[in-house]
């Protein structure tokens, strides 16, 4: 007892009086703009603008039916499921790391065997070469995590658990804005089949009437042929829209988790119109990419948990100090095994210190540093290319804004400039060639009309994306649907860590292991784990 306690107070002793070896993870500077180019499109600008509310951006379509459809994304989609379940992973290798601050090796033991001692080996006696032996005990060995090798190992699971819930946000982004994309597409596609069809109608009555006055007499066949020209060029179009929307549908079925069908039952068998996005949008400063950017969260966790590696690394460099202690009973007969007289024991301190292979730790150390100083890099790259990609989608978004003004304009003055050269045709006045060239130009520029609608509306769908907006809605819900979950239960124990509650509490907890006020990073003490 006497012996058991002495270890216990060394123990407690180092524990208390342990270091942190390996440097403090402070986050990295971020070359961020002041704010974003001088647009239009962004009200107001620079720093005195408000960061917009996200989670929910979608909605500022006011479209029912998208609002449904990313609902159901959110419930069902396979790859949202899989970050899900990798969350997880992270949960549970945390608590691996967590399980080294206590006695890493607890094993109960216990062997027979049967000895058989060789006659001819030297100062051999005349007893009993012959006899069995039986043994059962417990074996324990705690290393003191006296340097804090352990601790910076749950320094690095904690981060690499907020990397792995960042992940997740960023399959959340990526997945509500492929959806929007998608149902923005379909309704495009929509309208350029309903433009289509309109022209094959209005071409049906010109082909009438270069057919009716041939047949009088009027005119020559050119005027009929070229009439039925025009109208099969356009009733072409017609199946490349036809298969462009059922493409656009399968990849919907699957966004939504579900096999490629018809989707009539979701979007709607009436065709409704390509949602209308404001005119102007609020994007606060390059900045906040930096807390609301899920891919920048995860490279700047990535970064914090390569830091606590390179401590883990440097512990290697300092003997190791471990209590190991053994309870057991041992005889040569099984019913003495029980006796008094059997039991055995023995316990004390331990050190391990590889002195000659400092070589082979050191490079590691680097090892460890170089890939630190690689991520920095990938930080401030993501960084960057978070920016440009916000830039360059306000930039389009103000672009297709002034396209479809022009665009409108044109449309209403070829609309009328067919009516006059139809009148004029029919009149006498022209031949047909007036009106196929006014027909011509209006198939076009109202099929870019309709284009360019949801090109304005898919502009604003990647601000937002660029901007890391939507995953706040998973705010307060499991990572993981109930059905995951009963999968998981049947197949594993997994605790309680499938609860929700449980899944934000450690992430709570490995925040403020990783995460401090400011930039710099203050080390818990061992006892919180």
């Amino acid at each position: 007892m006497r012996l058991a306690s002495a270890c216990a107070a060394l123990g407690a002793g180092l524990l208390l009086a342990g270091c942190m070896i390996g440097p403090n993870y402070v986050r990295p500077t971020a070359p961020t703009a002041a704010g974003y180019l001088d647009n239009p499109a962004v009200v107001p600008t620079a720093t005195d603008a408000p960061a917009p509310d996200l989670a929910t951006w979608w909605t500022v379509f006011d479209d029912p039916i998208l609002t449904a459809l990313v609902e159901q994304a959110y419930r069902q989609n396979p790859s949202l499921k899989a970050a899900g379940a990798r969350v997880l992973e992270a949960q549970a290798r945390r608590g691996i790391a967590i399980g080294g601050l206590f006695p890493q090796q607890q094993q109960a033991i216990g062997d027979y065997r049967r000895v058989s001692i060789s006659n001819a080996r030297a100062n051999q006696g005349a007893g009993d070469h012959f006899f069995s032996d039986w043994q059962a005990g417990f074996d324990a060995a705690w290393e003191i995590d006296l340097w804090g090798r352990f601790r910076r190992g749950i320094e690095s699971a904690d981060a690499e658990l907020l990397a792995q819930i960042a992940s997740y946000d960023d399959v959340l982004v990526a997945l509500v804005a492929e959806v929007s994309a998608n149902y923005i597409q379909l309704r495009t596609l929509e309208e350029r089949l309903d433009v289509a069809r309109a022209n094959v109608k209005l071409q049906e009555r010109s082909f009438g009437i270069a057919d009716e006055k041939y047949r009088a007499g009027e005119v020559t066949g050119l005027d009929s042929a070229q009439a039925a020209s025009l109208l099969e060029d356009t009733r072409a179009q017609i199946p490349t829209l036809e298969a462009a929307i059922r493409q656009t549908e399968n990849t919907l079925s699957i966004l939504l988790g579900v096999p490629p069908r018809n989707l009539d039952d979701l979007v709607g068998a009436r065709r409704a119109q390509i949602p209308h996005p404001p005119t102007t949008v609020g994007v606060g400063v390059p900045a906040d990419l930096l807390r609301r950017r899920p891919d920048v969260r995860v490279a700047e966790r990535k970064l914090a948990a390569q830091s606590a590696q390179i401590g883990v690394a440097k512990s290697d460099l300092l003997p190791r100090f471990a209590l190991v202690g053994t309870v057991s009973v041992a005889a040569e007969d099984f019913p003495d095994l029980f006796e008094g007289r059997s039991f055995e024991n023995f316990g004390g301190p331990s050190v391990r210190w590889a002195i000659l292979n400092y070589g082979r730790i050191t490079n590691n150390v680097r090892v460890q540093d170089a890939r630190f100083q690689g991520l920095i890099a990938d930080y401030e790259s993501i960084v960057l290319r978070a920016q440009a990609e916000v830039e360059n989608a306000l930039a389009a978004y103000h672009g297709t804004q002034q396209r479809l003004d022009a665009l409108a304009r044109s449309v209403t003055a070829a609309s009328r400039a067919v009516e006059l050269a139809e009148i004029q045709y029919r009149e006498g006045a022209y031949d047909y060639t007036r009106v196929l060239n006014t027909q011509q130009f209006l198939v076009v520029e109202q099929d870019r009309l309709a284009d360019t609608k949801g090109s304005v509306a898919l502009a604003l769908t990647a601000v937002y994306k660029a901007l890391g907006g939507g995953w706040e809605i998973r705010m307060g819900k499991d990572v993981l649907t109930e059905d995951q979950k009963d999968q998981m239960r049947s197949r594993t124990s997994w605790g309680g860590m499938l609860d929700g509650e449980r899944q934000q509490k450690a992430a709570s907890g490995a925040a403020s292991g990783t995460e401090a006020t400011g930039h710099g990073f203050t080390p818990r003490a061992w006892w919180p784990w």
